[in-house]
């Protein structure tokens, strides 16, 4: 099953994408979102979550589920996650009242159960990532706990997904990878067909989209596709996993070496600098990238 799913994942990462899906507004580097923003960025991440599972599970019975191999209990750990989503919108629209952003309209790209079980894992790996790096940009106590919470399920969520149902590991490495605003909304883009104009303006921007060849492992050379354009004579690729990045050389062709070590969810994003992943040197960017790894720590290709 997991190849299928980073061929899908790969798919969805170069999905055509609205450029003013979502209202935002451009900030500066140095500028900091309000809390009420962070908060309706954290509801439309829920959203779209919550609407994922709806969907899914209105267009997918448990025999189609049992007809893809899945196992017989697994159907009904999603409608689980997706009443823990719906009571996550809810949390959060209590606490934004009037305020609160309205759902938009998705497009996902799941077209049978087990691509819904690649979409579901990469939303709550995202989540993940969405709230640990959102966390410093908290300031009320109940909120900072809150979200805290949240986090947590988002976490055993995915863990769930990739070791019960996808038989891969149940985490990466001793840190979770923290994810900027703007590099998940990027990822999050790739889904979101337009939302209500009347929705709170949000301080994000997607940057371009990037994708690796599906199937894409440590050690290999692989060739890259974005849609973007740099005026830097040298392009670098960042690798993000956990707290760390290792950044290596993207040649004239866009072929890059993945660096061998690289284990777990990991976060691929096209920079111009060859000391620093973040915003202001982002190119293209980010892709999820998924590198399997056994009980004993070696690398793991788990088929269909």
């Amino acid at each position: 099953m997991k190849l299928f799913a980073t061929s899908l994942i790969m798919a969805l990462s170069v999905m055509a994408r609205p450029s003013s899906a979502v209202p935002h507004t451009r900030r500066s580097s140095n500028s900091t979102p309000t809390e009420e923003q962070i908060l309706n960025f954290a509801l439309t991440l829920e959203h779209l979550e919550n609407a994922f599972y709806t969907q899914g599970l209105q267009k997918y019975s448990q025999q189609d589920f049992l007809n893809e191999n899945l196992p017989v209990w697994a159907r009904g750990r999603w409608v689980e996650i997706a009443q823990h989503e719906a009571t996550h919108v809810s949390f959060l629209e209590g606490v934004l009242g009037d305020q609160a952003v309205q759902p938009c309209t998705y497009n996902f790209p799941d077209t049978d159960p087990k691509s819904f079980v690649a979409v579901s894992f990469m939303l709550e790996t995202v989540g993940v990532s969405a709230y640990s790096g959102a966390a410093h940009l908290l300031t009320t106590a109940n909120t900072i706990t809150s979200s805290a919470a949240i986090l947590a399920v988002e976490a055993r969520q995915s863990a769930w997904i990739n070791s019960a149902v996808q038989k891969a590991n149940p985490w990466n490495t001793a840190f979770d990878t923290p994810l900027g605003l703007n590099q998940v909304f990027t990822l999050a883009s790739a889904v979101i067909v337009s939302c209500p104009s009347t929705n709170q303006k949000l301080p994000v921007q997607a940057f371009p989209a990037l994708a690796f060849p599906a199937g894409a492992q440590p050690g290999q050379t692989v060739k890259l596709s974005y849609n973007a354009t740099s005026t830097s004579e040298s392009l670098y690729v960042g690798f993000i996993s956990g707290l760390n990045s290792t950044i290596v050389p993207l040649s004239s062709d866009n072929t890059v070496t993945i660096p061998a070590n690289l284990q777990g969810v990991v976060f691929g994003i096209v920079v111009n600098s060859s000391t620093v992943v973040s915003d202001d040197v982002t190119v293209a960017g980010p892709a999820f990238l998924s590198f399997d790894f056994n009980s004993q720590g070696q690398d793991e290709v788990v088929g269909n």
